[in-house]
């Protein structure tokens, strides 16, 4: 009992930690966006430029920094994961472009992982309530029934479609009882075949050919976002119905 509840209180401990941790990188990220006008002015720009859809730019934009375009496309997918629900695709799209499918899919999918761990973590040690607020409650309610149903298997299914934002099932499973290890195994499974896909086929694509294939890309995610969502819906709408007919009996 008493080893029990040490652990109890160690899990505890650490988790108040990664609050203040995480608090207080926060309040740093946030000091520097409104107290530093550069920062405010280039992060701005980026968010405008992903809400654009448009590779080039971002190849671009990834491009200008020279030495550095690694590190930028690498802070980049972290911050699409951060924020929903900035598409990912251009980053992968833009990673094969500058530098090549083998190494930009390694870039994009090893940067994909962190920003997926850094979601789970977040949403482990703040909870649900800061979840909603990075997110949106609606949309968190959606993955809530999603993931109730299929569980770790929505994480697989979501993974192997790196141009939907992934954000949202990430912070879902942080508020879940599942390990870090086992949501980690599951992300780095399923994101590696489309990863290494769409880093091929969009890094040999240019021109009118690459902009079908990136209006493709979003005409399938609609598509699958549509029907999970009638999917959700229906589930939904049929244990409320059951519940009903329960209460009338």
């Amino acid at each position: 009992m008493d080893k029990k509840f040490d652990c109890k209180k160690k899990a505890n401990k650490k988790r108040k930690i990664g609050r203040i941790i995480v608090i207080i990188s926060f309040l740093l990220c946030l000091a520097l966006y409104f107290f530093i006008p550069s920062v405010n002015k280039k992060l701005n720009h980026v968010v405008y430029l992903l809400s654009q859809l448009d590779v080039k730019e971002v190849v671009n934009y990834i491009r200008s920094y020279g030495k550095m375009a690694a590190v930028i496309s690498f802070l980049l997918m972290i911050l699409q994961s951060v924020a929903a629900p900035i598409p990912a695709f251009l980053i992968t799209l833009a990673n094969a472009s500058i530098f090549g499918w083998v190494k930009g899919a390694l870039l994009s999918w090893s940067s994909a992982m962190a920003g997926a761990a850094l979601c789970f973590f977040i949403a482990r040690v703040l909870g649900r309530d800061a979840v909603e607020k990075l997110t949106s409650k609606g949309a968190m309610e959606s993955i809530d029934e999603f993931f109730e149903r299929y569980g770790k298997y929505a994480i697989l299914v979501c993974r192997l479609l790196p141009f939907i934002s992934f954000d949202f099932v990430s912070y879902a499973a942080g508020l879940t009882n599942m390990s870090f290890w086992s949501f980690f195994l599951a992300t780095g499974i399923g994101q590696l075949p489309a990863t290494i896909v769409y880093s091929y086929v969009g890094g040999t694509l240019t021109g009118g050919a690459q902009k079908l294939f990136i209006g493709l890309l979003i005409l399938f995610a609609l598509s699958i976002i549509i029907a999970v969502a009638k999917k959700v819906y229906n589930d939904k709408y049929k244990k409320n119905k059951k519940g009903n007919s329960g209460l009338e009996n």
